[in-house]
């Protein structure tokens, strides 16, 4: 007769240590990555990559392209291989065990997974968003998605030395139309991010100084992301904005910053995306059933 104490015994310690070896490894990813978002907000270098990692991988947290960067200094754009699959690519055989470790939405919440950079795949071709151009169709679908985007009214204002700036004593956007659709694209998009972080007045702790990093970061994201050129933000005060931080709340401006870009960016996609080609219908005449 089967012992069934002790296989009940035996399961519950298997599973009480399967669960700390899990909470275990978590915890060393967890540190893995404080650790890198509080290098990326000190390090000017580490924080320029950060930017082009998160246009490369907009729809990527953060804390995962925290997780990439620390673990694989030469990765771009990098996914999960069911990622890969539903963009028509497959994981290399030789690179299966060779994956970065990040976290991955399941049914039983974040769990840990292995992610790829493209390098390690093979496959289609990957769809890049639409590149913007100067005096362009979706350039200017591109800048009307933008002004869409800001919560105050826009102005045009031809004496300003600027393409635009948010104005938030009279809680407007003022734009100087004499400028190149790429100079306002990229100011636009900056001076849009300004209009959200005040929030029509409301954020009582706005102050445009503190702010214009995260600003000038969307900018610089939305125009990477759809071959808009511009310079990276001015990273000298970085570690300075930053000082004396947390992890967990250098971690929040970050998810800020990429959640107001991956939006504005879907909302830009959204708008200039070439409408799709309908697949005619042939009429045909009804059967009719015979006597």
């Amino acid at each position: 007769m089967a012992n069934l104490e002790q296989l009940i015994n035996e399961k519950q310690a298997a599973d009480t240590q399967w669960r700390e070896q899990r909470q275990t490894e978590r915890q060393t990813v967890t540190d893995t990555q404080d650790s890198e978002i509080t290098r990326i907000t000190t390090d000017p270098a580490a924080y320029a990559r950060y930017l082009n990692m998160q246009a490369d991988n907009l729809s990527y947290s953060p804390g995962n392209i925290a997780l990439v960067m620390a673990q694989s200094p030469t990765a771009t754009v990098f996914g999960t291989p069911e990622r890969w699959r539903s963009m028509g690519r497959s994981v290399q055989s030789a690179e299966l065990g060779k994956g970065i470790g990040i976290f991955a939405r399941s049914e039983q919440g974040y769990v840990m997974a292995d992610a790829f950079d493209i390098s390690q795949t093979d496959g289609r071709e990957l769809r890049k968003p639409p590149q913007l151009t100067d005096e362009s169709k979706e350039m200017e679908g591109a800048l009307k998605a933008l002004l869409n985007y800001s919560v105050v009214p826009v102005v045009a204002d031809t004496e300003m030395e600027t393409p635009a700036f948010y104005d938030q004593s009279n809680l407007e956007l003022a734009i100087n139309p004499a400028y190149s659709d790429s100079e306002a694209f990229a100011a636009i998009a900056a001076e849009v991010a300004h209009s959200r972080f005040h929030k029509r007045g409301y954020n009582a702790d706005y102050l445009r100084a503190d702010c214009d990093l995260d600003a000038q970061s969307i900018s610089y994201i939305l125009c990477r992301r759809f071959g808009v050129s511009r310079d990276l933000p001015d990273l000298s005060k970085l570690s300075d904005l930053y000082r004396d931080w947390p992890p967990e709340s250098r971690r929040a401006i970050l998810d800020g910053i990429q959640d107001l870009s991956k939006k504005m960016g879907y909302s830009i996609e959204k708008d200039i995306k070439p409408p799709q080609r309908s697949i005619p219908v042939t009429r045909k005449p009804p059967k009719h059933n015979t006597r």
